[in-house]
This record gives structure tokens, C-alpha cells and sequence, in this order.
């Protein structure tokens, strides 16, 4: 497998955080394994460009066949993934609040599930996954998904001290105080956490835990023989307890268990992932 990572079109930065093209060409004898995808405190839009994924939600034992674009939102609950032979995705990762800046929707509307691009971005998504399947390399691809995104400018939300507090909380990996991204916010502490609900579709202190688990994760995707306590460290957990206690709500098992699920899984799909 192999991940192209853009930093978006300078009109998109705002609300765009990155781009990723994801390309994997399987050989025909091999046989299609499920790989695990836990929640990210990223909200993002992702198009299907050749073979269909297959999705089953945690705690469900049945694979569905995916829509060629899905838009996830707020999430809590892991999924596994069978991608097809033949795969190339684009990821578009959005900012904290900009995938409701785009859809103008409340978050809490599209929690914890995977939402067909079409019913919320009308059926001009499709046409561009049409379009994807005709590129070759992902820059072609990138410039496409860019133009796309840049039609949609003008019916873009306004910006709020809210989305610029909230980027502080992920550059901080999850560990400011909420009091004091709320006081970014120009907000009281109660005004804050309706906003959050709104725009993010969680409670703050759990986002918080989810961006902290996420580096976690990644960091165990990346380097597969660091160990759990430097992790804990590295991601600033009180202690080992507090990671294993995050692992078992967002990836539904404990950090030993996800140790022998990545050694089998074909391919490990947060790695290049960037907040």
C-alpha cells in the first residue's frame, strides 16, 4: 500500500486539514482480510475509486458493501475494513469543525455512522469519483478532489474563534485544559460545550480523549516494536491504566489485543494519517 499526503489548495487550508491518496494493488491469489479502522478525531470525506470496501461496525457480523463516497463524522466505535484488490481512496481529513462549516449540518446528525456523500453533498460527488477512476497518479487525482472543494466555497459557514481553539487542542495532542480552549473560544464553559455538541458532535472532554487515543494508536501503527509505556509517555497518559481504559472504549479491546489484530491485518491504514 502506498499514501500520498497533500497539504489542500490554499483556499481550503481553513477548513481542510490534508489529502491523502491511498493505492494498493493486491495480487490476484490473495485473499481479502479485514483490516482495523478505530475512530479518529478527524471528521472526513472518503471516496472509493475502484473496488468496493466492505464495512462492518464493531460489535456487528455482517460486512456492507460502501457507497463509492462515505462522509464520517463523529465516532466512537471502530470498524473493519476489506478493501478490494484493486484499490485507490482519497481521504479528505477536515479541520475540527469544518466538516460542518461544509454540510452546515449539526454533528450529532451523523454520529457514529458512515453517511453516502451523495444524500449530504447532492450526486456531483459521484460524478467525481467517476471522473477519479479515468486519473492517473494521485497529484491528478488531488487536483480534482481540490476543484471540486473549491466549488463549494460559497456555501461554506462562517469561521468562529470556536474552529481556531479547537485546532489548538489537536496541535496539543489533546492535552490543554478545556477551560482554557474554552477561553480561546471567547466563550463561557457552558457556551463552549453546546458549540462543541454542535460542530464536533461530541463532549469536549471525550474529543480530548479520542485525539490522545488516536496518537496512541498511530504511534503503534508506526513503530510496531515501541512499547506500551513509552507510548503511554509519548501521549502524556497518567499511567498505562488510563491508555488501556481509552483502548478498550475506542478500539473495543486492549492495546495487547490490537498488538496481535495489526500483526495479521494486510495493511494499516491510519499510519500516514495527520491532524
Amino acid at each position: 500500500m502506498h499514501t500520498d499526503f497533500f497539504i489542500p489548495h490554499v483556499a481550503l487550508r481553513e477548513f481542510v486539514s490534508s489529502i491523502l491518496i491511498i493505492q494498493s494493488h493486491a495480487d490476484e491469489k490473495s485473499s481479502a482480510s479485514a483490516c482495523l479502522y478505530p475512530p479518529t478525531p478527524q471528521h472526513c470525506l472518503f471516496l472509493y475509486i475502484d473496488d468496493p470496501v466492505k464495512s462492518q461496525k464493531d460489535g456487528e457480523t455482517d460486512f456492507s458493501i460502501q457507497p463509492s463516497s462515505i462522509i464520517v463524522g463523529p465516532q466512537i466505535t471502530r470498524v473493519n475494513l476489506i478493501i478490494g484488490r484493486i484499490f485507490r481512496s482519497a481521504c479528505i481529513g477536515f479541520h475540527p469543525g469544518g466538516l460542518h462549516r461544509l454540510l452546515g449540518i449539526p454533528m450529532p446528525e451523523i454520529f457514529d455512522e458512515g453517511f453516502d456523500g451523495a444524500d449530504l453533498l447532492g450526486s456531483e460527488v459521484n460524478e467525481l469519483t467517476n471522473r477519479l477512476k479515468e486519473m492517473v497518479g494521485a497529484s491528478a487525482i488531488r487536483n480534482h478532489v481540490e476543484e471540486f472543494l473549491l466549488l463549494k466555497l460559497d456555501k461554506l459557514k462562517s469561521s468562529l474563534p470556536f474552529d481556531e481553539a479547537m485546532k489548538e487542542l489537536m496541535r496539543s495532542n489533546g492535552t490543554c485544559s478545556i477551560e482554557s480552549i474554552a477561553s480561546l473560544s471567547c466563550l463561557s464553559l457552558r457556551q463552549f460545550e453546546r458549540k462543541c455538541h454542535e460542530r464536533i458532535g461530541l463532549p469536549p472532554k471525550v474529543f480530548a480523549r479520542l485525539i490522545r487515543f488516536s496518537k496512541a494508536y498511530r504511534l503503534r501503527e508506526r513503530q510496531p516494536g515501541i512499547s506500551w509505556t513509552k507510548i503511554a509517555h509519548e501521549c502524556s497518559y497518567f499511567d498505562q491504566m488510563h491508555l488501556i481504559r481509552d483502548f478498550k472504549e475506542f478500539a473495543g479491546i486492549t492495546p495487547s489485543a490490537i498488538e496481535k489484530e495489526l500483526a495479521l491485518a494486510p495493511f494499516r491504514l491510519q499510519t500516514d494519517m495527520q491532524f
